[in-house]
Parts: structure tokens; C-alpha cells; sequence
């Protein structure tokens, strides 16, 4: 319960307590301001919730962050956030094979992006069932038939050199010069860049439509480029514990009585916030901070954008059908499933032990619900390489306006300062990702702490790109 007005005034309320909202606070928190949290939802955390059944830790949308985002370095309180890595950075699923990809390109000359260029030239096929004993160990599915020297999907040696050398040319290229690029769609500028056919098709594109959760690649080429520079640079990587552990390490280093849950805001005003059941606090700046639709429900006018939908089906079995904590792209886009991962290899503490959890993303509009398990345990057998029959199904979690379109023309840091004293911040600032969100919050406590004039003598404060 909040203190009645005359006792709660504050300098900055900031309504919402996702990802870019909490991280707004710790900015303001850190500079000197005083600041109230206030969320509608009975937990913090947003979109990045976490749902938990008998053991299991569930992702309700299961973004993909980088080792190499920026903002995780930069955000106070995540100095203790656990990073779990995939291990390799993905698995691709061909003509019934597992093809190693991805490993950590960070080169810095020439002969760096050479190393990064053989190491993914030398990347094996792997037939299914090698990672563990199975039932069919020494019968091969029938789908892993084919003709002897075959190229998989990152294509023969010469074309696995040249996609190498360009991702490790990426890693390299300031984030300010890629956005000087032409500015297409991401599928339009896949067949402009002179990359191998068979490695953008097998890869590039199954990849780009994991990051950026658009499975027909309509996102801005510019944001796409910098995706791919943080695929390149870092590792892909999930938090310990869940994607709410993020937002719950934000709230839980803000001094005590920041963050206020289950205080839903009816209006707002550049001193003023009214709420349903709390009643009303007054203060010197308000900085909006959650998802669009609810931002522009308090500030008519405010741009909505178009969304990608998310859904997430959580399976689990008593043994796991890879032990390898990898990320699996279906490459022949065979089913629903976008990827999929054994995430209890990945991180342990998401499932009990002695069972392991499956998760799998399915981007866009999904099948029918009476027919999506049945087609998502299809595409998984052939993926896994193992009957999917006796899965149990934990849990389907589907997320209408999961992720913020970002089409071309790239508009690159939106507006976060509406007018003095009204502040607004989110994915759907900046670019649509935890990397996005995070910095969106920087940027508007930026702004605001310019207008207040309370830049802390000792404050040195820098805004790059939110890359």
C-alpha cells in the first residue's frame, strides 16, 4: 500500500516494472533522485515472466539475449546476473543431420577473422542420436539418406569460409557504420550481401528469424545487421534461474519501497499520477515505461507499432533427447517450431532433477491450438531424432504483441522525451530486444536528469548506440 500523497512525494514515478523501467530507476536511483516503481501486474518483469509448475521454471516468451549486449555491463544490479550459454551457439537441423555452427567470433585483424573463418569451416555434421545412446543407435532415420559429400546447410568448406569472414568482419564494424547501410528489409538484404545462397537460406535466415522473432524477415536490415554483429561477437546465452531472474535482480537492488506491485495507473500528468485503488502521488517527472498499448492508452496519440506474436510449448520427459546444451534451428523449416532447445542442459535449475525440459518457439500466427502440440511433437521427433510421443506437455504460452516490428525505414531511438516532465521508455523505443529495453531505460533517465539538472558531480554518463 502506498503512503497517502503528503507523505509519498517523490522526484520521479515511473510507471510500469518491466526490463526498461527498472533499469530507468537504478539510472535515477544512482544519480541522486528519489523514484516509486509502480506496476499493475502482482510481479515484476513484464513480458520477461517466468511461470512456475512443480519444479519447472517456464518462460512465457523465452527471449535470446547475447553475452556481447552492452547494457548487461552497463545496467546497476546485474553485476550478479548468471549468463548460461549455449553451448555450441546452435545446432542445424538438415536432411536429418545436426550441423555444428556458431562458435564465439571476436576477431580484431585479419588473421583473427581467418581463425573464426576455420573454425566454422571445420564445423561437423553430426548424425542424431550421437550426443547419447539411443534406441536407434546404428539405424540412422531414413531422412539421413543422401548423397555421399552433400553439402549441409552452411554449404561445402569454401562457402562455410566466406560466411565467416563475414560475420567476423561484422563483429568488428562500429555499430554507428552499420547504420549507415541501405536500409531494407532483413530478407531483401540477405540477397544483396554476396553471401553464400545455401548458407543464408540454411542458416542466416532461420537465425535472424530467432533473434529478431520474425519469421519472414520484414525487420529493418539496420537492426538486423546489428543482431547479427551481437550473434557474432558474443554468445547466445539465457539468464540462470528464468527470464523474470533479470527484472527480480533490477528490483531487488533499488532501496527498499521503490517498487510498488499490483498499483494499476488511470492517468498521468507531467506532476501527477492517479491511480485505481492507491490514490495519487506528485512528483517532478514521470517516465512511462510499459508496453505500447498500455502507454498509449494513458497518453492518447502515443504510436502504437505492429507486433510479432510468441508462442512457447514447454515439454518435459525423464531423459533428455540431446545432452548437448544447444540451440536447434530447423534449417529445412519442416514444422511450426522456429527452434528448440533441451533448456534443463542448458541451465539446470529450470526443471527437477531427473527430468528434462523442452522448450520450443513457434513465431507468427501458430496452428490451430486443438492441432499444435501434435504438430509440434512431429517436427520435434524428426529434430530430436527420438519418439515425442510420451512428452508431457507443461504448459503452451502465447504472446500476442510478444515483440515490437521494426520495419524500414529504421527509426532509431524514438522520442523517449514527450515534454518537460513526461518521460516514455520500452522495446518499442529503440530496438526490440532485452539489449533494446534496457538501454531505452538509460536513455530516458538520460534525458530526464538533463531537464532536472541533477547530473551527480562525479556522474560521467555516455549514450552509444543502442546496439
Amino acid at each position: 500500500m502506498l503512503k497517502p500523497v503528503c507523505q509519498a512525494d517523490v522526484d520521479v514515478v515511473i510507471v510500469g516494472a518491466g526490463a526498461a523501467g527498472l533499469a530507468a530507476a537504478q539510472h535515477l536511483t544512482r544519480a541522486g533522485l528519489t523514484t516509486r516503481v509502480l506496476e499493475a501486474a502482482p510481479t515484476v518483469g513484464g513480458r520477461m515472466s517466468t511461470e512456475k509448475v512443480d519444479g519447472f521454471r517456464l518462460d512465457r516468451v523465452g527471449r535470446l539475449l547475447v553475452t556481447s549486449y552492452p547494457e548487461l555491463r552497463r545496467t546497476p544490479g546485474l553485476d550478479a546476473l548468471a549468463l548460461r550459454p549455449f553451448s555450441p551457439g546452435v545446432l542445424l537441423h538438415s536432411d536429418g543431420r545436426h550441423h555444428r555452427a556458431g562458435a564465439s567470433i571476436t576477431p580484431r585483424s585479419a588473421r583473427g577473422a581467418l581463425t573464426a573463418a576455420r573454425a566454422l569451416a571445420s564445423a561437423p555434421r553430426l548424425p542424431l542420436g550421437s550426443a547419447r545412446p539411443s534406441r536407434n543407435q546404428g539405424r540412422p532415420p531414413r531422412s539421413q539418406s543422401r548423397a555421399p559429400g552433400r553439402p549441409g546447410p552452411l554449404g561445402g568448406s569454401l562457402d562455410q569460409t566466406r560466411l565467416a569472414t563475414a560475420l567476423a568482419r561484422l563483429a568488428a564494424t562500429p555499430p554507428e557504420r552499420l547504420l549507415t547501410r541501405p536500409d531494407l528489409s532483413a530478407a531483401q538484404a540477405l540477397t544483396t550481401r554476396g553471401l553464400p545462397p545455401r548458407a543464408v537460406d540454411g542458416f542466416l535466415r532461420p537465425l535472424l528469424a530467432a533473434l529478431l522473432c520474425d519469421p519472414a524477415l520484414d525487420t529493418s536490415s539496420r537492426y538486423a545487421d546489428l543482431a547479427l554483429r551481437a550473434f557474432a561477437s558474443g554468445r547466445l546465452c539465457l539468464p540462470e534461474g528464468g527470464a523474470d531472474t533479470l527484472p527480480e535482480f533490477l528490483a531487488a537492488t533499488l532501496p527498499p519501497g521503490t517498487v510498488h506491485t499490483g498499483v494499476q495507473v488511470t492517468a498521468v500528468s507531467t506532476t501527477r499520477v492517479t491511480t485505481k485503488d492507491h490514490g495519487e502521488l506528485t512528483c517532478r517527472a514521470i517516465l512511462l515505461a510499459t508496453g505500447a498499448r498500455a502507454a498509449a492508452r494513458l497518453l492518447p496519440g502515443l504510436r502504437v507499432p505492429a507486433f510479432h506474436p510468441v508462442t512457447v510449448l514447454h515439454h518435459t520427459t525423464d531423459e533428455p533427447p540431446l545432452t548437448d546444451p544447444a540451440l536447434i534451428l530447423d534449417s529445412d523449416r519442416s514444422g511450426p517450431v522456429a527452434h528448440t532447445a533441451v533448456i534443463s542442459q542448458v541451465d539446470p535449475s529450470r526443471a527437477p532433477a531427473g527430468r528434462a525440459l523442452i522448450s520450443s518457439t513457434v513465431l507468427g500466427t501458430p496452428p490451430a491450438a486443438a492441432h499444435l502440440d501434435a504438430a509440434v511433437r512431429t517436427q520435434l521427433a524428426r529434430l530430436y531424432g527420438t519418439s515425442t510421443t510420451r512428452w508431457e506437455l507443461l504448459a503452451v504460452h502465447h504472446t500476442p504483441d510478444a515483440v515490437p516490428a521494426m520495419p524500414p525505414p529504421a527509426d532509431l531511438s524514438r522520442p523517449v522525451r514527450l515534454l518537460a516532465g513526461l518521460y516514455v521508455c520500452g522495446d518499442h523505443r529503440d530496438t526490440s530486444t532485452v539489449q533494446g529495453a534496457l538501454y531505452s531505460g538509460r536513455r530516458a533517465a538520460h534525458a530526464l536528469l538533463t531537464d532536472l539538472g541533477a547530473w551527480p558531480a562525479t556522474a560521467e554518463e555516455t549514450l552509444e548506440t543502442a546496439a
